[in-house]
């Protein structure tokens, strides 16, 4: 595919996104989903998926006709320098408690599921040190290495989930409306920043070679990471019913546990290798855009060099205190249900001021 230099094609740009959002799927995102839906969740995840549709085409189109602005800077274009940069501040510190939480959680899979004589600490420290490396090659390398690892981690969740499949009782999906359509559409809106990653893309949307490509990649990852997180909270369900699924931590590290291939025992450890290099590309971008959306807020130009102390942060507020699971769990709950509204909202926001603005009367075909 073409790429322009210094720039990621799309197959780069997708690979990020998949392993991004695709990722929520193996940690205890899909948790909060049955708590509130219980057996259906997976058409919470399609109503997400939905309603989702239109705040996504709308920053699409404020997108096309800002071509070389990444989001922040559209922001201080469309909000002024005041309240854009208010409105970035904000979507700056959501993002910070979104990493803390998410690395908290994922150290705590790391260390319950796979390393348990290691402390935690030693774990988060790797994790982020990695992480920080990463992110510090830059945007382009992390596209790279996504692309590189992206197959062998879609071929180890499809084996996964055929053989949950297999094992799996299609009866235990009834009632198919759960606990009813209003907790399904309650779960639904809460939980609407599980997609949150396409909004913070804008962020990066300068570096991809064309912005057909970025869209491109946009709508292809969005179209099948919506068939893929739906499938899966389906058979998770159907492996170990809505009242064992819902207070499992981590259902899919549970689910590689239990089914079994043909004479392979541990087969966990098959898939782990490829999990974690997919959780090391996903903080690396996290870690990337923070530093990206910090710098353009604060005018700093060389905003790399800021990778090192975020990281530095990141690694005091995961640690000290050492925060029980269920205070994170509930605090990783209640940022959902923040960023919920303000990224449903804010692209509705951006295309009205852009439409009264005038941006999309000169606006060229993509």
């Amino acid at each position: 595919m073409k790429q322009t230099k210094g720039k990621m094609g799309i197959r780069e740009f997708a690979a990020i996104l998949f392993l991004l959002i695709g990722t929520k799927i193996t940690d205890d995102t899909p948790t909060y989903l049955y708590s509130g839906a219980k057996n259906a969740a997976w058409i919470s995840m399609l109503l997400i998926s939905i309603a989702l549709i239109i705040p996504t085409i709308l920053l699409l189109k404020v997108l096309s006709v800002h071509k070389g602005k990444n989001l922040h800077e559209i922001n201080l274009y469309l909000f002024g320098k005041v309240i854009g940069n208010m409105v970035s501040f904000t979507l700056l510190i959501l993002g910070l408690l979104t990493i803390v939480m998410d690395s908290s959680v994922y150290v705590d899979i790391i260390g319950t599921m796979y390393f348990t004589k290691t402390p935690n600490i030693a774990i988060f420290a790797v994790l982020m040190c990695v992480s920080a490396y990463g992110a510090k090659k830059g945007v382009e390398h992390i596209g790279s290495v996504a692309w590189l690892v992206f197959f062998y981690t879609k071929v180890t969740l499809i084996v996964a989930l055929f053989f949950t499949f297999k094992e799996g009782n299609s009866k235990l999906i009834f009632p198919i409306l759960g606990p009813g359509v209003g907790g399904i559409v309650k779960t639904a809106a809460q939980k609407l920043s599980i997609f949150g990653d396409f909004f913070y893309a804008g962020l990066i949307a300068p570096f991809v070679a064309t912005f057909k490509d970025f869209r491109r990649g946009v709508i292809l990852s969005y179209v099948i990471l919506t068939v893929e997180l739906t499938v899966a909270l389906m058979l998770f369900v159907m492996l170990f019913d809505f009242t064992s699924v819902e207070i499992l931590n981590y259902p899919f590290h549970e689910t590689i546990r239990y089914i079994q291939i043909g004479f392979l025992t541990n087969v966990e450890t098959l898939f782990f290798p490829f999990w974690l290099v997919a959780t090391f590309v996903r903080f690396s971008f996290y870690i990337y855009l923070f530093v990206l959306l910090l710098g353009g807020i604060f005018n700093i130009r060389e905003f790399e060099y800021l990778i090192p102390l975020v990281t530095v942060i990141f690694i005091l507020l995961g640690i000290a205190p050492e925060t029980p699971l269920i205070t994170i769990s509930e605090n990783r709950d209640m940022t959902l249900q923040v960023l919920s509204p303000l990224l449903f909202v804010l692209p509705c926001v951006m295309w009205i001021i852009a439409k009264i603005r005038g941006d999309f009367k000169n606006e060229s075909p993509v």
